[in-house]
């Protein structure tokens, strides 16, 4: 809608083919002084839908009372958080909060009516539908993000995946505007719910949401499922599943690693037995020759030629059999038993020479992507599947070179300029991964309520959790050259676990760091 009369109009003409809306040229009866106003309102059930949302969300024309609203609505999700730190850091830290909420997007109308992908017009039970679900990407971080700062939301995100799920026969993807885009692989609405589950989230029915998970990655059907062949062989053959096999086979067996904790939790002793042998698969794909998860056929033979360096990705020309990666990448893509990794890569001597040549070499990825961005070594910060690596020293008893890695990906790869973003936000995982990081902690597996330390970048936070209670975190004496942890507080006793735990953050805690310019011994 416009405030002033259209007088004109001219119909252009198709630009392509693949044009479906007509383009105008609109002429309005006003004078050079004044000001056109339009509003734009949307629906995905109909034209009468989004009416009625106009009517009710932007009935008049005041545009500092709508720029108001949005502003008080922003800033009750932005101050959650309270940082204390230079100006970059707090723009660094508010701007990637922003990010962050962009998104899930309610998209069902002010009645209640979407659309979701049964195509046809659905009623939600709380007149809440949320789509635009980056689930490859935002479960790392972004989703544990939402359970501590947002967890009044989390039971909504869940119910909104279930109506999916049972409309489309298994967990959103990667979702977006109702609909399924298959865009990535695993299917990581699971890691979300479980960890929620775990976590003590109610407002969701329990065993509707495992009834979805087994459906979603043992019975439903869709070209990236192949459940047969998957328990079949134990990993995904790369000459039967031509691209992604190496990379579907080690995200699949996180969700699978996810649902097993739920069986257990539901007393679902056969399913937790079938699921946490499956989560193990990814030890077929390991190759002593090569040091890395190397693609293997339906006959147990090894890719040959192989070149660990090699970037591929199955939305690109590349194809490939990885997922915006390479070999070396995803080696470290085991998010449920980094112990049970190192183990497979010959114990923690062995790994922690990989890990140093993982971050340290100087031969550079063979091939370029867009999406791998932000090179340390082989390390790409620019993308999800390196996100957790630096913090794995932690299993390696040398937290001081996560510390380090996490001050040099901070400094080099966040910064307050246009450009100042190493890689794609994905719907505020990137962002997600900072504000953790800059907090000085981690959740490596998301679905393990833990959050494993780092070192934090700002000399303060406070989050306000809920009832009455904050969680604090200070950096005593941070500073460009104190970057190490001397030590650890929680609540003002000596804490020694590599990680704190979600329920000490929402019972609301003091954790302070202490930091010094060398590695504590």
């Amino acid at each position: 809608e416009f405030d002033k009369p259209i007088i004109d109009k001219e119909l252009l003409e198709p630009q392509s083919q693949f044009e479906k809306s007509s383009r105008y040229i609109l002429t309005f009866g006003m004078d050079e002084a004044e000001t056109l106003n339009m509003k734009i309102s949307m629906s995905s059930a109909s034209v009468e839908g989004a009416r009625a949302n106009m009517a009710a969300e932007a009935s008049d024309w005041n545009f500092d009372a709508v720029y108001q609203n949005a502003k008080n609505e922003w800033n009750k999700y932005l101050q959650r958080v309270q940082i204390a730190g230079s100006n970059d850091d707090k723009v660094n830290f508010y701007t990637s909060l922003y990010h962050l909420y962009i998104q899930p997007n309610n998209i069902a109308d002010v009645d209640g009516k979407y659309i979701g992908p049964s195509r046809e017009v659905t009623q939600a039970p709380n007149k809440k539908y949320y789509s635009t679900w980056s689930q490859w990407d935002i479960f790392r971080a972004g989703f544990p993000m939402y359970t501590l700062l947002t967890p009044e939301l989390i039971p909504e995100f869940i119910n909104s995946m279930l109506e999916y799920s049972e409309q489309k026969g298994h967990l959103p993807i990667w979702s977006l505007w109702g609909q399924e885009t298959y865009t990535m692989i695993g299917n990581h609405s699971i890691p979300m719910i479980v960890g929620a589950y775990l976590n003590g989230t109610k407002g969701f029915d329990a065993e509707r949401a495992y009834a979805e998970i087994k459906k979603s990655i043992n019975e439903s059907k869709h070209y990236k499922s192949d459940w047969e062949m998957y328990d079949q062989y134990g990993y995904y053959p790369y000459d039967l599943i031509k691209v992604e096999s190496v990379s579907r086979t080690l995200e699949c067996g996180f969700d699978d690693y996810c649902a097993a904790l739920m069986a257990k939790e539901l007393g679902k002793t056969e399913d937790y037995e079938f699921f946490m042998n499956r989560s193990n698969y990814y030890k077929n794909l390991y190759d002593t020759e090569s040091q890395a998860m190397r693609p293997k056929d339906s006959e147990g033979n090894w890719l040959t030629p192989f070149d660990p360096y090699e970037l591929a990705h199955a939305d690109s020309s590349i194809g490939g059999h990885y997922t915006e990666g390479n070999a070396l990448q995803y080696t470290w893509h085991v998010m449920q038993d980094i112990p049970g990794l190192i183990e497979v890569l010959g114990g923690k001597e062995e790994a922690n020479k990989l890990l140093d040549y993982f971050f340290n070499t100087e031969q550079g990825t063979t091939g370029t992507l867009a999406d791998v961005t932000g090179l340390i070594g082989q390390y790409a910060h620019g993308n999800e599947p390196s996100h957790h690596i630096a913090y794995i020293y932690s299993y390696l008893d040398r937290p001081e070179e996560t510390q380090r890695l996490v001050r040099q990906i901070t400094t080099d790869f966040y910064k307050n300029k246009p450009d100042g973003l190493i890689g794609n936000d994905d719907c505020g995982q990137m962002s997600a991964w900072y504000m953790f990081s800059a907090m000085g902690f981690y959740p490596m597996n998301p679905v393990s309520g833990e959050f494993v330390f780092g070192a934090p970048q700002i000399p303060a936070a406070q989050i306000n959790v809920g009832n009455g209670k904050v969680f604090s975190m200070e950096a005593k004496n941070l500073s460009e050259k104190n970057l190490y942890v001397e030590k650890i507080e929680l609540n003002g006793e000596l804490y020694t676990e590599k990680f704190i735990t979600y329920a000490d953050i929402m019972n609301g805690s003091s954790l302070v760091f202490y930091m010094t310019d060398k590695p504590a011994k």
